[in-house]
């Protein structure tokens, strides 16, 4: 009897390690993790484009979602593995409708993962513009009339008595373009885009608003003389407008500055035309923000 008792109990043990056994065989791990964003100073992007993040894994990217929404944070379904071999994060700017699986140019944010988290900027990705600085003047010289000289606005310094470059701004990286503005009423009217701050901005020959004796200098810049935008008349006076470099994805997501303005400066009510003015560090110089994995 005592022989019986003992063989159950053990068969009832090894029955019991052999289900323990065979569950531990069964127990599967999550393959993926989150990933969560918390970033500063992004502004949405309208309906034709989205931001897209990206993880670098062995040096390829790899996409972990796209987002219209700027509030943060939010978190997106990574695969575990790729995640935790990340070294970099990267946020590109996108076609809403995007036939490419790879990032496009327009990349805004980046940063190297170090344990669980990247800090990501714009200065590295974009362009470093703490130490921006600028110059213009007030003036029209694509017309003939020396009457209208406060209704045209150029980036160039004139203090030598010729002129010369009046911005100091790093180059870009691909994707991305300078654009001049003047807010005028309140209303931001482009003076073009431009990647070289010592020549012609994009559209010298082809401005709308320019007079019709010339292109002007070769310097960014805008004459504010004729076909004015509903709203505006020209010729007008720049004098207590503000007067802004942004800095735009190409291609542009957008008729209106985009989020980085580095340089601004609001035009003095008393100010000279043809007289050098300094510009002033724009609202937006940067932008940052957290991944964490």
């Amino acid at each position: 009897m005592i022989k019986k008792v003992i063989f159950s109990v053990l068969s009832s043990m090894i029955l019991f390690m052999s289900c323990s056994s065979d569950d531990d065989s069964k127990i599967v791990l999550p393959t993926n993790s989150e990933l969560t964003l918390n970033l500063n100073g992004l502004e949405p992007l309208g309906p034709d484009f989205v931001y897209e993040g990206w993880i670098i894994v062995d040096g390829e990217p790899i996409s972990t979602g796209t987002f219209s929404s700027v509030t943060f944070p939010q978190s997106f379904t990574v695969n575990r593995s790729q995640l935790n071999n990340a070294t970099m994060f990267v946020l590109s700017i996108e076609p809403a409708i995007d036939t490419d699986p790879a990032p496009a140019e327009t990349k805004i944010l980046a940063g190297p993962f170090s344990g669980s988290s990247a800090q990501v900027d714009s200065n590295s990705i974009v362009g470093d513009f703490r130490s921006a600085s600028g110059t213009y003047i007030l003036a029209t010289p694509t017309d003939m009339d020396d009457t209208n000289e406060a209704s045209g606005v150029w980036f160039l310094d004139n203090t030598t008595g010729s002129p010369m470059v009046g911005l100091d701004l790093p180059t870009l990286q691909n994707g991305w373009k300078y654009e001049g503005w003047a807010v005028i009423d309140g209303m931001p009217v482009s003076t073009g885009t431009f990647t070289d701050i010592m020549d012609f901005d994009n559209n010298a020959a082809t401005s709308p608003y320019k007079g019709d004796s010339g292109n002007g200098p070769s310097y960014p810049g805008e004459d504010f003389l004729q076909n004015a935008p509903n709203g505006l008349s020209f010729p007008t006076d720049l004098r207590g407008a503000t007067v802004v470099i942004s800095v735009e994805p190409y291609p542009d997501n957008s008729p209106m500055p985009f989020t980085l303005k580095p340089l601004a400066h609001v035009v003095p009510n008393d100010a000279m035309v043809h007289s050098a003015i300094n510009m002033a560090e724009g609202p937006t110089v940067s932008l940052s923000g957290t991944v964490t994995r």
